[in-house]
């Protein structure tokens, strides 16, 4: 696969409307985000857009102000991965904190009911008889689930985020800010980030109704549920603009000043996190799959019990359930990931070109690692993917994840429009989506993705480019440097941490498990020698050789050992410089 570094542009506005003080280089990397205030810095939580604006805001507060009041049983409907998980510990813990009485979640289990509100799962939530159904992270697509709470007599309140289809569930309130005519200004926070808006906005309702004075209950303070904000942020990946950037740096703050959940610091320390010094980074890579894993492969029930225990030694031993299944998902996926890499190998020694829309599948394949998997195949070939397992009477179900240049729910949408009844279901956003349909119309269906796909993509979309901030001068290559960066985000999905180019020789180096490099590089001048690691590069760049040339994408970090602190490269990308 082609592979070429590209700059990244800055824009001269930009940087004429950042403060002069600013440090340089971050301005530098602030202009290329198009960041084009300084208030787009500010992080604190007075620049988060007004609850109020969130289309449905007065009618869910409401629904929720009526519960309370009259004691009524309120349960939250959940989805099963980090987003789902931290949106029904949040939404349980808020409730009680603001006087609810009876608050419970029912999490679906994706190998018996799949996503979201079905009739089906609304079956088991009518055993426990609630007045206010709430969802949080699904149901904007509920169609027949919400019709079916209604039926039973349940008041139904939907928070989401999700893309919505042609019609919206015939739900008492619906607040996602993707629905028609919503006026906020963030189209991307997490579910976990709606259902903060939320009770927030119940939260300022009921202190103005005097409700906290007349049961004798203290005011909550919000801000002490933004470590589950940040993690089911960071883990669901959505892109972090302005508003999701408060939510998360907020939330990191706290975390590192132990203020965190007992869950959450749990996870920390079984990832071998020090939550002291905490980032985005750390959630994504370490948090969030432990927490995902219950979903993935056993109940996410398990994963939001964690996140709701308030004793430390407990949530401890929940934390290490969760890093077991975290393990046993890794070998589950790099099995199955083998399997596709020789699916592909087939077709190549065929001396077939690959399609631009990859679409895999196996019958021994496990649901709840395909999207994994789809996102390790698309990383290796740089071409939307969609992993599909078997599952049941007949069903096949994909996760898909796509490349810059193609907005895979819409490029679902248009298959199902092209060719009807050939995928039984399907939502998602940009990046990232999940389908159904019978598994006896695979192949067909993986010609009908390639050919929408080719549709949107040409050769040159499926080259992978790594976009750069510029180089590094040998005095900014330090550990000052490191840590302003580390201080300047939250970074992650749509605002990426930086990354630099640059041409070094190679002092020495080992192979680690067969597939690290850890390196010592020398700048060109010489005056500067750099630890590096470049995970899973080994293979990739072959036999180094010493005093020979490379050309690097890198991240500089900070590497923490025996309480001393260095610069450490964390390469990207290399290959050797043969100019």
């Amino acid at each position: 696969m082609t592979v070429r570094i590209v700059r990244r542009e800055v824009s001269p506005e930009a940087l004429a409307a950042l403060p002069d003080d600013l440090h340089p280089l971050l301005k530098r990397i602030y202009a290329a985000r198009k960041v084009m205030a300084s208030r787009e810095l500010e992080k604190t939580l007075n620049r988060l857009q007004p609850p109020g604006e969130l289309r449905g805001m007065a009618a869910a507060v409401a629904l929720l102000e009526e519960a309370i009041r009259r004691q009524r049983r309120i349960l939250i409907v959940g989805d099963f991965d980090a987003d789902g998980a931290t949106s029904s510990a949040l939404g349980v813990r808020a409730l009680k904190a603001l006087g609810a009485g009876e608050v419970g979640y029912l999490v679906p289990n994706r190998f018996e009911y799949g996503y979201g509100l079905t009739p089906e799962i609304v079956q088991v939530a009518a055993r426990r008889e609630p007045w206010l159904l709430v969802t949080v992270d699904n149901g904007i697509s509920s169609l027949q689930g919400v019709r079916a709470a209604r039926e039973k007599g349940m008041r139904v309140l939907v928070t989401d985020h999700h893309l919505p289809g042609r019609e919206l569930p015939d739900a008492d309130a619906i607040v996602n800010p993707n629905q028609p005519q919503c006026g906020f200004g963030s189209k991307c926070i997490a579910g976990v980030g709606v259902i903060f808006y939320v009770m927030t906005a119940l939260r300022a309702k009921l202190r103005e109704g005097n409700w906290f004075e007349e049961r004798g209950i203290p005011v909550p303070n919000m801000a002490a549920f933004l470590d589950l904000v940040a993690l089911g942020t960071v883990a669901d990946v959505v892109p972090l603009d302005h508003t999701n950037r408060i939510l998360v740096e907020q939330g990191l703050k706290r975390i590192r000043a132990g203020q965190a959940s007992a869950g959450v610091l749990a996870l920390a320390q079984v990832a071998g996190v020090d939550s002291r010094r905490i980032t985005a980074t750390d959630i994504g890579f370490r948090l969030g799959p432990r927490l995902n894993a219950a979903g993935r492969l056993e109940d996410m029930s398990f994963g939001i019990e964690t996140l709701l225990c308030d004793d430390l030694q407990e949530a401890r031993k929940r934390a290490a359930q969760l890093d077991r299944l975290n393990r046993e998902r890794q070998a589950i996926e790099e099995e199955m990931r083998q399997q596709a890499l020789a699916d592909l190998e087939r077709l190549e020694l065929d001396k077939q070109s690959l399609p631009f829309g990859l679409c895999l599948y196996d019958e021994g394949w496990h649901q709840g690692v395909i999207g994994i998997l789809a996102a390790r195949i698309r990383e290796q070939t740089h071409r939307p993917t969609i992993a599909f397992a078997p599952d049941k009477d007949g069903m096949i179900k994909g996760s898909a994840r796509s490349v810059p240049g193609l907005h895979i729910r819409d490029a679902l949408d248009a298959v199902a429009a092209k060719y009807p009844g050939l995928v039984m279901k399907f939502g998602g956003h940009a990046m990232a989506a999940g389908l159904s349909l019978e598994g006896a119309r695979f192949g067909e269906f993986q010609a009908a993705f390639d050919r929408e796909v080719r549709r949107w993509l040409g050769e040159e979309d499926i080259c992978e480019i790594i976009h750069s901030d510029g180089n590094l001068s040998p005095p900014e290559l330090c550990l000052e440097t490191a840590e302003v960066l580390r201080e300047a985000g939250p970074w992650g999905q749509g605002y990426p941490e930086p990354t630099f180019d640059g041409v070094f020789k190679i002092m020495n180096y080992k192979v680690l498990k067969d597939k690290h490099l850890k390196m010592q590089l020398l700048t060109l001048e010489g005056s500067v020698v750099l630890d590096a690691i470049a995970f899973n590069k080994a293979e990739e760049l072959g036999e180094p050789v010493i005093g020979g040339k490379v050309k690097t994408a890198f991240r500089v970090d900070v590497n923490e050992w025996r309480s001393k602190r260095k610069l450490q490269l964390v390469v990207v990308f290399i290959r050797n410089d043969l100019e």
